[in-house]
């Protein structure tokens, strides 16, 4: 046998990959393996030597020192280090070392976040820590599955984990759960017969077993035909590896913000040096200048108080189950537009629920959901005495267990078993009543199940009665007979037309379909270790019932609530699409419903032009959902995507804001950036509340922030040009007091603000859309201009006036910090007024602004301030001059909000 050469980042993988659609006796051929003696130990270990473990590629782990280096990479550290820089070289120790400080701290939050995730490649790797049956020279022997290669003969059974990629050739009521990889809510019925088609998902290859899937029910043989890298794990570790993070939208803005700043104060930077000079200014006065300025135009507060506030709201977020992994996901919730969600368990409960029962002459209803057994049964519809002729073979026919609330064994069955206590059935004793005597397993090929036991007739004969569960079809194809009211009738024409048309209808509305029938068989005649099969013929028909995995109830409110924060949900999902749109349809999700395959085979401008239509995708496998979010994304909008499989990790990887949940695979939360340890649609829609409410009081706080920016940068800018205070208006000192003091003050209390009115009505940020927008600019532009000519005519003023330079700087040093006092409070909206009653409904608000109205007090009359900032005492009339500056900036700013109501309402 040969082996194709591997291509960079697949795996070990046999010639060609469609072994599906081969009979297993080729499989076995081309590889020349007899399934019943295996590869010889020496052709293992030969293959094992040439293509390596069966072994995904470990992520290698980035040095810690290179970690911590990557955190300098942002815009403001670089600022602040060449601000340190220049410190250094002017003598100006102590800012120096502050700022350096500043740096590390900032350089430590951010590790500290890093570390919190692990990666979801290694995560990958570490779910191979498994063993597998093989045949190598005719016995059997169990080897740890990174040992397995390409031929290799694996026995699984129920318990097992697939330990590779194979084609099933033998199965015997086999099952396995391909949930994670897949998205399928039930467990995969797996033969070993041949598939036709082109192509089909790894979710409809019925005679392929995956690696990482466990076993469920059944055993079965299959010859492997994929290790590690080449697997469909292998692909989905292949996409992780290639497809990169978004940089969140707020980091983005403050890397802009940090660069205006920064070329803003370098130019004014090179008009004070051009003026100084040419007044014969010493260059060492310059120098101190210029670094009063650095220190002025960076918002070294801006990052601590940014993560303090994003480290709040996350911790909010993780006491109503959203578990924030990376802090600026904060905030990237509150631009998300586009939601793509998993349907099971996200907007499901994940719990299958009986909801409607058909007899041939009657109808009954059954409320309640899940697992739960609340709820009765109604009967609907027709004149039977009861349902538990009906609904009989279902629990007879079954090998599940409620325990506790839990289903214990096949869901489905689990379900049936909730509808027979609704129905008033006693579950064991009527299991106890029908001892069983033999039993036909469920098998895909004939798509039934079969119990036989002992019982009774009408005329108390002993019997051997044999109780059938399955598909619609094969049930109905093998019945001759059915239980009318207690009678047996002929299954007639109008009867298989009925049973047909009921079944469409439910299958329309979502519903899994099921249906039941009896035999009675003569003991004397029945053969347990015979044909089984052979006896399920002439079986009276008792009943069909539809299934749903029924939506969250709070779901529904979810979906209602974003769509009225106009976000646009869709559901994404492994189902049929039938089911699928069925589900949207209840949870109120609007659009067609299309298959992931056929949204694939669009073109780039089709698949644009019809996202915003569609609002189910079905059958979809991972590189659907990873083009999902792509589209969205390349229409504008912010995406967050949901998911728990192994599937979904790179989708999740790849959105905006990746959620995983928390009953889900490792590789889905260590890929996402949000865990939702309730696995609750309503959640996602309330983190995107308070992504938004965070959001909105972080652009509180940044429009105060560059209106103090803008206000130091004009101020030295005017100084120099107008040679007011030497042009140093305000000393190292005293810019620092009124970042750390004054602005981070107010950014706290900004930050953790009340939630403005109507937010989760306003539509979504546009992506790319800066916080840097028009009226921001214009009243942060007027604004700083407004308080520069107030600070500079004071400081020329009060020099004049008063005794000597330091009365009009320190005049001026006051008025600033009660200008801001007045700017904080506007800067909570860009067009309420702030003289209503509502200005003060926050206590943090008001207790920052009364302490900073103290604090500017203090800082002229006390010794020790004036020490420390540089400041001369002012009488009770000088302040008054300060305290006139602050009045006059609020009928300014009170005027242009006026206009700006007025100019909207046109």
């Amino acid at each position: 046998m040969t082996v194709r050469a591997e291509s960079a980042g697949e795996g070990p993988r046999a010639p060609g990959d469609d072994w599906y659609v081969r009979p297993a006796e080729e499989v076995a051929a081309a590889f020349g393996v007899d399934p019943a003696v295996g590869l010889s130990a020496a052709r293992a270990a030969e293959l094992l030597a040439a293509h390596g473990p069966n072994a995904l590629p470990a992520e290698e782990p980035t040095p810690a020192w290179r970690r911590f280096l990557a955190q300098y990479r942002s815009y403001m550290q670089i600022v602040l280090l060449a601000a340190a820089a220049v410190s250094l070289l002017i003598g100006e120790w102590t800012t120096a070392i502050l700022l350096i400080v500043l740096t590390l701290l900032n350089a430590v939050v951010g590790l500290r976040q890093e570390g919190k995730a692990e990666s979801a490649m290694n995560a990958l790797q570490s779910m191979m820590k498994a063993t597998s049956r093989v045949r190598r020279d005719g016995t059997e022997a169990e080897i740890p599955a990174e040992q397995l290669v390409i031929g290799d003969v694996v026995l699984i059974a129920a318990g097992d984990q697939v330990g590779a990629d194979g084609r099933i050739v033998e199965a015997s009521a086999l099952q396995i759960d391909e949930s994670a990889l897949t998205g399928e809510s039930l467990p995969a019925a797996k033969e070993s017969g041949t598939l036709a088609g082109s192509r089909p998902a790894p979710g409809d290859r019925t005679n392929m077993a995956f690696m990482n899937t466990p076993v469920t029910h059944g055993s079965g043989v299959l010859v492997v035909t994929a290790t590690g890298a080449g697997t469909e794990l292998g692909k989905i570790s292949g996409m992780l590896a290639v497809t990169e993070k978004e940089v969140p939208p707020l980091t983005k803005e403050l890397d802009t913000l940090t660069l205006w700043i920064t070329a803003a104060a370098g130019l004014t930077m090179i008009v004070m040096f051009a003026l100084g000079r040419q007044r014969d200014q010493a260059w060492d006065v310059l120098f101190v200048s210029a670094v009063s300025l650095a220190i002025a135009a960076i918002p070294e507060a801006l990052p601590t108080v940014t993560q303090a506030i994003l480290s709040v709201g996350s911790i909010n977020l993780a006491q109503r189950n959203a578990i924030v992994k990376e802090l600026p996901s904060v905030e990237t919730l509150a631009f998300t537009s586009a939601i793509n969600s998993d349907k099971t368990g996200t907007l499901t409960m994940n719990q299958m629920t009986a909801v409607e029962v058909l007899s041939p002459t009657d109808r009954y209803t059954v409320s309640g959901t899940g697992y739960g057994l609340e709820g009765r049964v109604h009967h609907a519809a027709g004149s039977a005495a009861g349902i538990e002729d009906a609904i009989l073979p279902y629990v007879v026919a079954s090998d599940a267990k409620l325990v506790d609330g839990a289903v214990v064994g096949d869901p489905t069955e689990g379900a049936l078993l909730v509808l027979a206590h609704k129905a008033g059935l006693d579950v064991d004793a009527t299991r106890a009543g029908l001892p069983r005597l033999a039993t036909l397993p469920f098998d895909p090929g004939y798509k039934l199940m079969a119990t036989f036991n002992e019982a009774r007739d009408a005329s108390g004969r002993r019997v051997v009665r044999c109780f059938v569960k399955g598909a619609v079809p094969a049930v109905v194809a093998r019945a001759a007979t059915a239980l009318a009211a207690g009678r047996t009738v002929p299954w007639d024409g109008e009867l298989a037309a009925r049973a047909e048309e009921q079944t469409e209808r439910m299958g329309g509305e979502g519903r899994r379909v099921m249906a039941s029938a009896t035999r009675d068989l003569d003991p004397a005649a029945f053969d347990p270790e015979g044909d089984l099969l052979a006896y399920v013929t002439d079986l009276r028909m008792t009943s069909l019932v539809g299934m749903v995995d029924p939506p969250r109830e709070e779901a529904r409110a979810a979906v209602a609530a974003a769509r009225a924060g106009h976000i646009r949900v869709r559901m994404v999902t492994g189902d049929d699409v039938t089911t699928g749109a069925a589900i949207a349809r209840q949870l109120g999700i609007p659009g067609e419903a299309i298959l992931g395959a056929d949204f694939a085979a669009l073109s780039e401008e089709e698949q644009v032009a019809r996202i915003d239509g569609i609002g189910v995708v079905g059958r979809v496998a991972p590189e659907h959902k990873v083009l999902l979010a792509d589209t969205l994304k390349k229409r504008g909008d912010v995406v967050a995507m949901t998911g728990d499989g192994v599937n979904d990790a790179p989708a999740i990887k790849a959105a905006d804001i990746g959620i995983a949940m928390g009953s889900g695979t490792d590789v889905a939360k260590n890929a996402g950036r949000m865990i939702l340890s309730d696995d609750n649609f309503a959640t996602i829609v309330y983190a995107v509340e308070q992504g938004r409410r965070i959001y909105d009081n972080l652009t509180k706080y940044i429009r105060f922030v560059l209106l103090l920016l803008v206000t130091f940068v004009l101020t030295f800018l005017g100084a120099t040009v107008f040679n007011i205070a030497a042009g140093e208006p305000f000393t190292p000192p005293q810019v620092l007091w009124i970042h750390f003091v004054v602005n981070a003050s107010f950014g706290f209390a900004l930050g953790f603000d009340r939630e403005s009115p109507g937010l989760m009505e306003r539509r979504p940020r546009p992506r790319g859309e800066s916080v840097l927008t028009r009226p921001v600019l214009i009243t942060v532009g007027l604004g700083g201009l407004a308080i520069t000519v107030v600070l500079l005519g004071l400081s020329t003023f009060g020099t004049s006036r008063f005794d000597g330079a330091g009365t009009g700087q320190s005049i001026a040093f006051t008025a600033f910090a009660l200008c801001l006092i007045v700017a904080a409070f506007e800067c909570r909206s860009e067009t309420e007024s702030v003289l209503t009653p509502s200005t003060f409904d926050s206590r943090q608000m008001n207790r920052v602004a009364l302490a900073q109205f103290v604090l500017a007090v203090l800082v002229t009359q006390m010794d020790g301030f004036r020490r420390l900032l540089g400041t001369t005492e002012i009488d009770a009339r000088q302040f008054g001059w300060a305290l006139l500056a602050a009045v006059a900036l609020l009928i300014l700013w009170e005027l242009g909000k006026l206009v700006a109501r007025r100019s909207r309402g046109r």
